[in-house]
């Protein structure tokens, strides 16, 4: 059984000689350079010498462009030793910060109005605008034919695109004072998606779809159940139709924050299997596995852990293990590394992951 085979069959229920090995979020993000001070060369390594299974975060990336398009040059506005302040094509308007585990910060949303969402679609929303293949495409489905790893087709999200469209408290005003604007660009994003993924998997079976979300916070959803089922659903049903339509027997919601609330709204939609449960913001996942069947899970494992010691990462290795059995589940740390965590941590926590996902059988 390769990875591929392994991963898919793993997350929908079917046997399966044990669950991947994978990075999920791992050390990618902002504590990287630090490790690099003292161990120059660790950061093109590492994944390697963990002997984590598939590529990216264990399953990839098509490389097409699924966000707007035709953007333009980005406006530097201000920039100093710790931050910048830039503009994009859209109008969007950010702080971007040089230091730190959080590093962006939105000033200016792209929509204020229909107006702007108009100008919005109109230049950078097309599907057949010929930024979004890559120029190289036939090599990479040559690629893609070949591999033993999942592929994944990519959504920005349902809430997810509009959200970065309006920003949140916008959006939550507009789902009641516009809902028309609302269904429009719900449905405008997901209509061009479906319709650059059929050119996609006319070349190339592909095997999940991943929706980036982001709808919830600590305590809960930032939208409610009548206004999830009202807005988003609709469109998660195309989604699963065209899954449907084309073998991919996985769709993976992307949210962080407390998502126990959205898993059963989630899987009434047609969604599969979400990610990452975050811990902290009060998840457990081993409670949704038992409460949801046929769920599937990824990631999990509080990632605080990593920098409170041996017996705090081992209390997590037997959650790990015990999460496993239920099924449906791949075990990951449930967000990005933070920067108290040292490289010798990280590799503590890994190679002990390693060696549960090797020994730890569903079921």
């Amino acid at each position: 059984m390769n990875h591929r085979e392994r991963f898919v069959r793993a997350l929908t229920g079917q046997e399966v000689d044990r669950v991947p090995f994978i990075k999920v979020f791992g050390g990618t993000n902002a504590i990287v350079p630090q490790w690099e001070q003292e161990y120059p060369g660790i950061g093109q390594c590492i994944d390697q010498l963990l002997q984590f299974e598939g590529e990216y975060r264990g399953w990839q990336i098509a490389p097409v462009n699924m966000d707007l398009v035709s953007l333009g040059p980005t406006e530097v506005i201000e920039e100093d030793a710790i931050r910048l302040i830039q503009r994009h094509g859209d109008g969007l308007v950010e702080l971007v910060r040089k230091d730190g585990d959080y590093h962006r910060q939105t000033l200016e949303w792209p929509v204020k109005g229909r107006a702007d969402w108009e100008r919005v679609k109109a230049r950078h929303l097309r599907a057949d605008d010929p930024e979004r293949f890559p120029q190289d495409w036939p090599e990479y489905v040559a690629r893609f034919r070949a591999r033993d790893y999942p592929l994944q087709l990519t959504h920005r999200g349902v809430y997810g695109f509009a959200r970065n469209l309006m920003g949140d408290e916008a959006l939550a005003y507009a789902f009641y004072d516009d809902p028309q604007l609302v269904h429009d660009i719900l449905s405008a994003y997901t209509d061009m998606a479906l319709s650059v993924w059929g050119r996609m998997a006319a070349e190339v079976d592909f095997d999940l779809i991943e929706c980036w979300e982001d709808m919830a916070y600590g305590r809960g959803a930032l939208v409610s159940p009548e206004t999830f089922r009202q807005f988003l659903k609709p469109q998660y049903q195309k989604i699963r139709r065209f899954a449907d339509a084309h073998g991919i027997q996985i769709i993976l919601v992307d949210s962080d924050g407390y998502i126990e609330p959205l898993t059963a709204l989630m899987l009434e939609a047609g969604v599969t299997a979400l990610y990452p449960y975050e811990v902290q913001s009060g998840n457990d996942v081993g409670r949704m596995l038992d409460i949801h069947p046929t769920l599937g899970a990824v990631g999990g494992l509080d990632k605080r852990v990593m920098s409170q010691g041996k017996e705090a990462i081992e209390h997590e290795m037997e959650k790990a293990r015990e999460l496993i059995r239920k099924g449906r589940f791949i075990p990951g740390p449930d967000h990005f590394v933070l920067s108290d965590v040292t490289l010798e941590d990280y590799n503590y926590f890994m190679r002990r992951l390693r060696e549960v996902v090797m020994n730890t059988r569903v079921g």
